[in-house]
């Protein structure tokens, strides 16, 4: 014997899947709302904006903040957070999470920065500093943004 619950869930998830077909799309259609991110992908579009601020080209770096940052931030204040002192070379990417239903992913982004002009002794002394920079990126209408907050 079926419950209320039961039919009443029966009848919500025929329902809803009368609506995915209606709108056209199935749950493995790679452009619905379903569609599962391409962590690969994420991969190379760290790696694309870290090339960016490597390069000190604050303007590309702007273009992989989530659409909603970019919307409330203009570039040219976007751009006035980073320095020109700074050398960073890229060294290692890693996925360290991705939750699925909120479609968000934590990314160990491991960096070697440095003076961009050695100006004292100590400076040259040290060199090079390995860091580790936790990042977080949002999966939104198919592609991977950064996340301004963490």
């Amino acid at each position: 014997m079926l419950h209320v619950n039961s039919i009443s869930a029966a009848k919500a998830a025929v329902a809803l899947l009368a609506t995915v077909i209606m709108l056209g799309c199935t749950p493995s259609d790679e452009t619905g709302p379903s569609a599962e991110p391409d962590l690969e992908r994420l991969k190379t579009r760290v790696e694309e904006r870290w090339q960016s601020l490597s390069d000190h080209n604050y303007y590309l770096t702007y273009e992989y903040a989530t659409p909603n940052y970019r919307r409330v931030f203009p570039n040219s204040m976007f751009v006035k957070k980073f320095s020109y002192a700074v050398n960073r070379e890229l060294t290692s990417v890693e996925v360290t999470n991705y939750d699925a239903p909120a479609a968000v992913a934590s990314v160990a982004v491991r960096v070697m920065s440095s003076p961009a002009k050695q100006t004292s002794a100590a400076s040259i002394a040290i060199g090079a500093v390995p860091v580790t920079i936790n990042e977080r990126w949002m999966f939104i209408d198919g592609e991977w943004w950064h996340s301004a907050n963490f």
